[in-house]
């Protein structure tokens, strides 16, 4: 995928520079699954567009004006990713002075894209099996449950299979999220897309150099 590609707004998979046979079964794959609200679980090496991906099974749908939240689930402390997640109430712990929607709130009617999901702590999982299982959730410090409408969209460059043999990762969880797995192929198995990456880079720096 290009460096510049837009991460504020919509990211669409003709955007996605490449004409190999892997970057068009990709490009099938998404068309498929665009419209389709079935949970999507990405994998492959940093680097690949997984993020990319996920923006364009949202925006590339008829749901794109609805809300796309992407959260890094290794980018934030354990401690908090429940809170992230899921909200808290006002008072549930040392610094929560209002009442706080969490991700799973923000994306109702949208989707939800957990990224480096085999980064999440167990007690999180369990929670997120839950939403996914029940449609619902209950905030942190709350006990009112909340409904909600979301497609999850979960990625992750780790061996999930190997995370699961090892106990670190639940495998109710796991077999939640790959309803419709998506493998992202490195660019040493798609180099006849080399050529159009070079001359997307060259149109780039011509580009910048021209507003200067």
């Amino acid at each position: 995928p290009p460096p510049d590609a837009p991460t504020s707004r919509g990211y669409r998979m003709t955007e996605f520079v490449g004409r190999s046979h892997e970057v068009e079964a990709l490009s099938t794959m998404v068309g498929r699954l665009r419209n389709n609200r079935s949970t999507v679980l990405i994998y492959g090496e940093s680097g690949t567009g997984k993020e990319l991906v996920s923006r364009a099974l949202h925006f590339d749908g008829n749901n794109r004006s609805a809300p796309f939240i992407p959260i890094h689930c290794g980018a934030i402390a354990p401690e908090l990713i429940e809170s992230e997640l899921f909200g808290h109430e006002k008072g549930a712990f040392t610094g929560a002075t209002k009442d706080r929607r969490g991700k799973f709130e923000q994306a109702d009617g949208g989707t939800l894209f957990l990224d480096e999901i085999g980064d999440m702590n167990p007690s999180a999982q369990a929670k997120v099996l839950r939403v996914l299982q029940e449609n619902e959730l209950e905030r942190v410090g709350g006990s009112d449950t909340i409904k909600v409408d979301v497609r999850v969209v979960a990625a992750t460059n780790k061996d999930l299979q190997a995370e699961i043999a090892a106990g670190r990762f639940r495998e109710d969880l796991y077999y939640r999220l790959a309803v419709v797995p998506i493998e992202m192929p490195p660019l040493r198995a798609r180099k006849d897309d080399v050529p159009a990456l070079i001359d997307h880079f060259l149109a780039l720096c011509c580009a910048r150099d021209d507003r200067r």
